[in-house]
């Protein structure tokens, strides 16, 4: 019980730092509104479980080792968050007028299943939650325990965990949402948005592991 309270502790923390995730989820709850926002991060949740099952069959162990593989992975996922950093900066430049005759035409421009898609390939995309799993996961399951069955259980119980945090904040932008929808706000938060999801996809590509 005492492993398992301290990987609860450490996983909200990790959870509740910002990053990718939390990004996206808030720019697709503004496009798509609450749907949009839980869609994403039931995506992210989704992306999440691959990985604590890839973690648990050893799979996560081959891939961290392979090089061209976790590199491919990197770039591939970094390239996805700066290719929605720039649509969000497309948006926020895009003229005033223009903006407005779109929120109007177009209250809800992001359906469900695109804003599921964005929120897993997102995360799988993202080679740290590889790194973060087998490194995190193993520290935390007891002695004597089958690897598999523990390894996933932790896995599936911090997916939730990051749903329930997203699904939060999604609930929270989605009743400010008539005032974040404001052209002049909309296009702010798009601009801080695309900005933070270039320059996270940009970091992603150059550190190292």
């Amino acid at each position: 019980m005492s492993l398992f309270l301290a990987f609860l502790g450490v996983s909200f923390i990790v959870i509740a730092t910002p990053g990718p995730d939390t990004a996206i989820t808030i720019r697709n709850t503004l496009l798509g509104g609450r749907a949009g926002g839980v869609s994403t991060a039931l995506g992210i949740a989704s992306g999440q479980t691959i990985w604590a099952l890839a973690t648990s069959a050893g799979i996560v162990a081959l891939l961290v080792a392979s090089e061209p593989l976790f590199l491919a992975v990197k770039y591939a996922g970094a390239a996805y968050l700066v290719y929605l950093g720039v649509k969000a900066l497309q948006e926020a430049l895009r003229p005033s007028h223009q903006a407005e005759v779109l929120a109007v035409a177009k209250p809800s421009r992001l359906t469900a299943a695109s804003a599921f898609r964005q929120g897993l390939i997102s995360d799988l995309g993202n080679p740290k939650m590889a790194v973060f799993f087998a490194s995190l996961l193993p520290q935390f399951v007891p002695p004597g325990q089958e690897s598999f069955a523990a390894l996933l259980g932790l896995g599936v119980v911090f997916a939730v965990m990051t749903f329930t945090w997203l699904a939060l904040y999604t609930t929270v932008v989605a009743k400010a949402g008539d005032f974040l929808r404001r052209p002049s706000i909309r296009r702010v938060i798009e601009g801080v948005t695309g900005t933070l999801l270039i320059g996270l996809g940009i970091r992603i590509a150059t550190e190292h592991r």
